[in-house]
């Protein structure tokens, strides 16, 4: 199987990814609970922390090709916007769509981040 029809899935990552998982911040945990989960979001399944080339997504669905980050506070340290810039622009090459959400939006306005991403499903299914 082909790193493209494996969705660039790095396995050298798993374990870190697991990890992570098990220690979501209360706005992925959100995210995840309420409007990702179980194909809540028009029968579109995500996976949490999911490695894709050298990164672990928040979430990633493989049928839009589309991953949603979380950005907490360790994205306003220095040096990280451009760290996010670069996985962004290597995740889009690999033909990703990147949609960031801070921890504030979930927490504050969920209900509007769920309409977002339905609307963008409409638009891109």
């Amino acid at each position: 199987m082909s790193n493209h029809e494996n969705h660039h899935y790095n396995k050298q990552l798993q374990p870190y990814a697991n990890k992570l998982r098990k220690q979501m911040t209360k706005a992925e945990a959100c995210l995840w609970k309420y409007v990702l989960r179980a194909g809540n979001l028009n029968g579109f399944y995500f996976r949490r922390q999911r490695p894709v080339l050298n990164y672990i997504a928040d979430f990633m669905c493989k049928e839009l090709m589309l991953i949603i980050e979380v950005d907490g506070i360790s994205h306003q340290w220095d040096g990280a916007a451009e760290k996010d810039a670069t996985r962004q622009k290597k995740l889009e090459e690999a033909g990703f769509t990147v949609l960031r959400f801070d921890d504030a939006q979930i927490l504050n306005n969920i209900a509007y981040v769920h309409v977002y991403l339905l609307d963008w499903i409409e638009k891109h299914k």
